[in-house]
C-alpha cells in the first residue's frame, strides 16, 4: 500500500474510532512504547509534555483527589461521633428526669461545652396556667402558630436562617443572637413544643445539614413529654383541692 493510500485510510479514521481502538486494546502503548515519548500533550504552562508524563500527571492529580475525599470523609465520620457520643448521654440523662423543668436543664447541661451550639431549648405549647409549677418555655399554641406559621406543621427537622419573630418565639431573649437554628418539631399524635438549638454562626446550621441524631433527641423527648405534661398538671389540680382538714 502507498504512503498516499495509507494516508488517505488514517484520514477517514473519526476520534472515536481511535478512542474505540484504544479502548478495546489496553495494551497498544505497551507494545509500541515508543510512541509515549514521541506523542506530546499541551501543558496548562504552555510547554509540552509526554503523553507518558501527562499519564502520571493524571494519576497524581487522581491520587490526590482521592486523598481529599477520604480527609472529608474522615471529618464526617469524626463528626459524626461527636453526635453519636452527644446524643447518648443526652438520652441517658433525659431517662432520668422527673418534671418538665428537669428537661430543659438536661438540654442545657449537655450542650454547653459545645462550641458549636450556642443556645439550646425546650419550648412547650401550652398555656402557663396549666403548668404554674414549670419554669419551662411555655407558648400557648395560637401565639405559637401566629408567630411561627408553617414551621409548626414541620415533621423533620428543619435547620437554616429564621426569622427575627421566630427565633424570639422559640429562643425568647437570645433570639437575637442566633444566627442559624435547627428546630426540630415534638410530636406525640399532635405537636406538642419545638427542641431547639441555635449557634451565633450562620453557617452552621444550613438548610443541607444532616439531621438524623437531632431526629433521635426528637422522638424520645415526644415520648416521654406527654406523661411529663399530664404529671405536672395533676399537681396542678392536687394543688387546687382542698383538703378535709381545711
Amino acid at each position: 500500500m502507498s504512503d498516499q493510500a495509507v494516508n488517505s485510510a488514517l484520514s477517514q479514521l473519526s476520534e472515536d474510532q481511535v478512542v474505540d481502538y484504544l479502548q478495546r486494546n489496553k495494551d497498544f502503548f505497551v507494545k509500541h512504547e515508543y510512541l509515549l515519548r514521541d506523542l506530546t500533550v499541551p501543558h496548562q504552562s504552555g510547554s509540552a509534555i509526554s503523553l507518558g508524563e501527562r499519564q502520571v500527571q493524571l494519576f497524581r492529580e487522581h491520587r490526590d483527589g482521592l486523598r481529599e475525599q477520604l480527609n472529608d470523609l474522615i471529618a464526617v465520620a469524626r463528626e459524626n461521633d461527636r453526635h453519636f457520643e452527644k446524643s447518648k448521654r443526652l438520652l441517658l440523662n433525659l431517662l432520668e428526669v422527673k418534671t418538665l423543668d428537669e428537661v430543659e436543664i438536661v438540654v442545657q447541661e449537655v450542650f454547653r461545652n459545645d462550641e458549636k451550639i450556642d443556645f439550646g431549648s425546650v419550648v412547650v405549647f401550652g398555656d402557663s396556667t396549666d403548668y404554674p409549677i414549670s419554669d419551662i418555655t411555655l407558648v400557648p399554641f395560637d401565639e405559637a402558630r401566629s408567630q411561627l406559621g408553617t414551621l409548626i406543621d414541620s415533621s423533620s427537622a428543619v435547620c437554616g436562617h429564621f426569622s427575627t419573630q421566630q427565633r424570639k418565639c422559640l429562643f425568647g431573649s437570645d433570639g437575637e443572637k442566633v444566627a442559624s437554628a435547627a428546630i426540630i418539631p415534638l410530636r406525640n399524635a399532635e405537636v406538642l413544643g419545638m427542641f431547639c438549638l441555635g449557634s451565633t454562626d450562620p453557617k452552621h446550621f444550613d438548610s443541607s445539614m444532616g439531621s438524623l441524631f437531632l431526629s433521635y433527641i426528637s422522638d424520645f423527648i415526644s415520648r416521654i413529654l406527654p406523661d411529663l405534661l399530664l404529671k405536672s398538671r395533676s399537681i396542678k389540680t392536687q394543688e387546687s383541692v382542698p383538703t378535709l382538714l381545711e
